[in-house]
């Protein structure tokens, strides 16, 4: 077969990328996976009895710009790495910056607390299952996004694996956040980026088979 015949024959039937799928297919993921982890929270924890004040604390707002920013950054990374041959680039800068100035808050929040006061600012009253209940409310959108993400062909399966549990974990975090009682940045820099860390783990682990196409 000559090659222009091959040509115009793998050419038959073609037709034109839609440019808006990835837009689309990760609008329908996070609206199902954000529902999702909220109904958990409130069928498993509930949310907390006080929100009507909470709402009026501008530190409650922190807490939910916390994750918030941060998924805005694993987002990013997510629509890069969802596309053949690309990568993160500046993403995980922003992902990063967040848990930088919690970070360095709650250092400076440490620093001018007594010495016998610390462990338990960091401790709070939630420690042992914080993680592990921000790993479960991200079942939800773990699951929609990491299927959204297969459709797309990546072809970093570990990063972007990784990237869609980073993801998840900030949506399984903002949904806990109406639970949780803890409001001490000391607090958020460990719990709750252990627990957002639990499904990026499991995201680079599992992703050369989820996102396998």
């Amino acid at each position: 077969m000559k090659t222009d015949d091959l040509v115009a024959m793998l050419a038959t039937g073609a037709t034109p990328v839609d440019r808006h799928v990835l837009q689309r297919r990760m609008s329908v993921a996070l609206l199902i996976g954000a529902i999702g982890s909220v109904l958990l929270m409130q069928l498993a924890f509930g949310v907390r009895p006080d929100i009507g004040r909470m709402v009026h604390v501008p530190i409650f707002w922190e807490k939910l710009a916390f994750p918030t920013v941060l998924g805005i950054g694993a987002m990013w990374a997510v629509a890069r790495l969802s596309r053949p041959g690309r990568r993160a680039g500046n993403a995980w800068l922003v992902a990063a910056a967040p848990v930088a100035v919690v970070w360095f808050s709650a250092l400076i929040v440490l620093m001018g607390t007594p010495a016998d006061e610390r462990v338990a600012m960091m401790l709070g009253q939630t420690w042992r299952v914080c993680p592990f209940n921000i790993a479960l409310l991200s079942v939800p959108t773990f699951i929609a996004i990491q299927i959204a993400m297969r459709g797309l062909a990546p072809t970093s399966p570990r990063v972007a694996g990784a990237a869609g549990g980073l993801l998840s974990g900030a949506i399984a975090t903002i949904a806990y956040s109406l639970h949780c009682p803890e409001m001490g940045v000391a607090f958020w820099a460990i719990w709750y980026v252990l627990g957002m860390a639990i499904p990026a783990v499991i995201g680079a682990l599992w992703g050369p088979k989820l996102l396998r196409w």
